[in-house]
């Protein structure tokens, strides 16, 4: 298959590239496309098939869920049954990098849904994204435009590495904002359940809904017979090639691991900007401050990507914490790892 490649500016959209893209979206084929959070792969959210070829496209397991993206948060009407959370939620954070769990309608197939009677529905607010949508005329599922399991895209040199070849289109519009997939909610009446942690945080959705809780499958791996209710939730996810280490600790133990780690054996090291001085360059990845949690999330999945380039055996990394944004960050990472934790101690020696 010969993938058209788009390079569209969100600044300054081309209509006619993104009506050539929307086309082939209604004529059944599957587009990448750039959001605020992460590059999406695009189909039809009413065409079975196109559901079907995105989950090849990527690998993708057929039972884990795909997102609906509207370009408007009053377009859930048409294939979800909303509630009056739901459109207090749309108020506070849509446009935007948040996704709500809704009974479906009939307007959705089954294998949009991984065969749930639910459906996760996301209003973006990245230009592109939304011009495309409104270009289709017809929602959009789309799942992180990545193969499954690797890192997620958030540029649009990811999608094509990934995918060219594999669909019809990609839209190459730049980085990504945000870096890390969009917030997961469920609702029961006045509740959410945090399904999946984004920039959208606990905090924040607590100021809008009465009471809100976290998933266990957040931090904890979901058991092998759990049917996963959102994406990212059963899968090994964002995983790079070499095997990932989270490494908790005191800062000065954990940066005496890392100095000790560099000369005992072949590692990559994703580290805060105020250690690289006490490091050296090679296979070495700032990611960033370590109070700056926002750049650490804009630069995770492309760390990630970086760290299989360089080719080390083993890929060390800070364990984040889990307040704020920090808890999508953990989130990613642990999976990323497999849930594989050091917790380092004075003079550990790495193995």
């Amino acid at each position: 298959m010969t993938t058209k490649i788009f390079k569209i500016d969100p600044q300054n959209i081309d209509r006619r590239a993104l009506a050539e893209a929307a086309e082939l979206l209604r004529a059944g084929g599957l587009v990448a496309f750039p959001t605020e959070t992460v590059y999406g792969l695009g189909g039809d959210a009413t065409d079975a098939r196109a559901a079907e070829k995105i989950y090849a496209a990527k690998g993708r397991p057929s039972d884990n869920p795909l997102i609906i993206h509207v370009a408007t948060p009053e377009d859930a009407e048409g294939y979800a049954v909303t509630s009056e959370t739901y459109y207090k939620l749309a108020k506070a954070f849509m446009p935007g990098p948040l996704t709500v769990i809704l009974p479906k309608k009939d307007t959705v197939p089954s294998t949009v849904t991984g065969g749930l009677d639910t459906v996760a529905v996301r209003c973006p607010s990245h230009p592109i994204a939304r011009g495309l949508i409104e270009a289709a005329g017809v929602a959009i599922a789309a799942p992180s435009a990545n193969l499954s399991g690797s890192p997620s895209p958030s540029r649009g040199e990811h999608v094509k590495r990934d995918l060219s070849g594999r669909i019809d289109g990609i839209i190459d519009g730049g980085d990504c904002e945000i870096g890390l997939e969009s917030t997961i909610v469920k609702l029961d009446g006045a509740h959410a359940t945090l399904l999946r942690p984004g920039a959208i945080t606990a905090d924040a959705l607590s100021c809008v809904c009465e009471s809100v809780s976290v998933a266990p499958a957040v931090t904890e791996a979901l058991a092998e017979n759990e049917r996963p209710l959102s994406p990212g939730m059963k899968y090994r996810h964002y995983a790079p090639k070499a095997p990932l280490v989270l490494l908790a600790g005191d800062g000065d133990e954990v940066l005496s691991f890392l100095f000790r780690a560099q000369n005992a054996e072949k590692c990559t090291i994703l580290c805060y900007s105020e250690e690289t001085e006490y490091l050296r360059g090679e296979r070495l990845i700032d990611v960033g401050r370590r109070e700056d949690l926002t750049t650490q999330a804009k630069t995770l999945f492309s760390a990630l990507r970086q760290a299989d380039d360089l080719d080390g055996d083993i890929i060390y990394a800070h364990l984040p914490p889990t307040e704020g944004l920090g808890l999508a960050l953990y989130n990613r990472l642990i999976r990323a790892a497999a849930h594989t934790v050091l917790h380092v101690t004075a003079d550990q020696t790495p193995s």
